[in-house]
């Protein structure tokens, strides 16, 4: 063989390397866990008083650590990263999720799943309607907010035997809460400050604890679940994918302001749901100190997407609605993908932005991408397009939000002149 082929062959042979090298990693990172919390024996950050925190106008670095010693692109260090966003959202923004009581029973029957949780002599019950497809299963399954799949037809779960189950969230804390009158008050008295969101993502965690303690009556496949819910059961199924691992698919339909839209990005737009808009109930009270300083959050929505990484999320917007900042939405789902893509797993993140219908009505050119997720992550057919970017925004200068990222400098880049 001559020189000049052998090199050739050489260099063939080493680009192929390359291209193989983030394929075969990703094939590693695992698609949901066994467990609702990963993180949970990594320590807290620390959370400086409100006086002390600095001002970042830009969107906040998914990958930088809460102490300021740095960054990590690594996914090995994801779990460590994801658990201080956790942290701080609970900290400044929704109040502590509190973890599995020791105390928590099930049993389904008919077709009703009821989980029983007993916390120092008090207790709630959870009550959940379950449909199940014929046969033997153990069947994927949705988790769907206040009606077995809210929004979304349910003849896309139906037709491929995907179980459907609702959540009743009044069971654990009313739409518009009364601070310390809900039943989780009952077993959480110490936390009535708790915002809503914080009750709720803690309600589905427990459903799934149930799901778990059943599992060999209830056919469910514990390794397919789903979560949607659209409008504010949207930011609730975003709050319960990024609080519970055991989530391997995320549905979060036109959740507007306190969902995949970014507090720092709407403070720009015009009569959206900001964060002095947004019901004071849903979060701690305390969080509403930032509303005329959202730069100084420590963290920002596309982290909350984020924490669903390296599992599947799916968002849906509509711009009809501009109260739902869709704009904001837009730009927080570009700067969320970013995690995945650097993991190299972009096919796990879409966001589908479509005018033109009612809101929580989803459209006919809007069901396909739904589809392709729940093929791919609920029945595992890895045939299907996941990689779904849809919006009208093409004239925003969505990188201006996360060009410092890395550099140190949470600035703006300068105008071009």
């Amino acid at each position: 063989m001559n020189t000049n082929l052998r090199n050739k062959l050489l260099i063939l042979l080493t680009l192929a390397n390359i291209w193989t090298i983030p394929h075969s990693f990703a094939q590693q990172i695992p698609l949901v866990y066994n467990a609702e919390n990963t993180g949970a024996s990594f320590s807290k950050p620390a959370f400086p008083p409100f006086d002390q925190l600095e001002a970042i106008n830009p969107l906040t670095d998914p990958f930088a650590w809460s102490d300021g010693s740095g960054r990590s692109e690594k996914f090995e260090d994801w779990a460590h990263r994801r658990a201080e966003i956790g942290e701080e959202i609970q900290h400044y923004e929704i109040g502590p999720k509190p973890g599995r009581p020791d105390t928590i029973s099930a049993n389904f029957s008919g077709d009703t799943l009821t989980v029983t949780i007993t916390v120092k002599g008090k207790q709630l019950i959870l009550s959940s309607p379950i449909i199940l497809p014929e046969g033997e299963g153990p069947f994927p399954a949705i988790i769907g907010i206040g009606r077995p799949s809210v929004s979304l037809p349910p003849d896309i779960f139906s037709s491929r035997n995907i179980a459907q189950i609702t959540f009743n969230f009044q069971q654990v804390m009313a739409w518009e809460q009364k601070r310390g009158n809900e039943p989780i008050n009952r077993l959480y008295p110490e936390l009535a400050y708790m915002g809503a969101y914080g009750a709720w993502s803690w309600g589905i965690s427990r459903l799934i604890d149930g799901l778990e303690l059943v599992a060999d009556k209830l056919p469910v496949d514990l390794k397919h679940l789903a979560v949607t819910g659209c409008s504010f059961a949207g930011k609730m199924a975003l709050y319960a994918g990024a609080f519970d691992e055991r989530i391997a698919l995320t549905i979060a339909q036109e959740s507007g302001g306190g969902g995949a839209a970014a507090w720092r990005v709407s403070e720009t737009l015009g009569k959206v749901e900001t964060l002095g808009r947004t019901s004071h109930v849903w979060f701690m009270e305390e969080l509403f100190r930032f509303a005329q300083n959202v730069e100084k959050l420590p963290f920002d929505h596309h982290e909350l997407m984020a924490m669903i990484a390296p599992r599947a999320l799916l968002c849906l917007g509509n711009p009809d609605y501009e109260w739902l900042a869709d704009e904001s939405g837009f730009v927080s789902c570009k700067a969320a993908k970013r995690v995945w893509d650097t993991f190299g797993i972009s096919d796990r993140f879409g966001y589908s932005i479509v005018a033109g219908h009612p809101h929580c009505q989803l459209p006919d050119c809007q069901r396909h991408e739904v589809e392709a997720f729940v093929e791919k992550f609920l029945l595992g057919n890895t045939a299907v397009d996941t990689n779904i970017e849809t919006h009208p925004y093409t004239g925003v200068d969505f990188s201006r939000w996360t060009a410092w990222w890395g550099n140190g400098n949470p600035e703006f880049p300068a105008n071009k002149q």
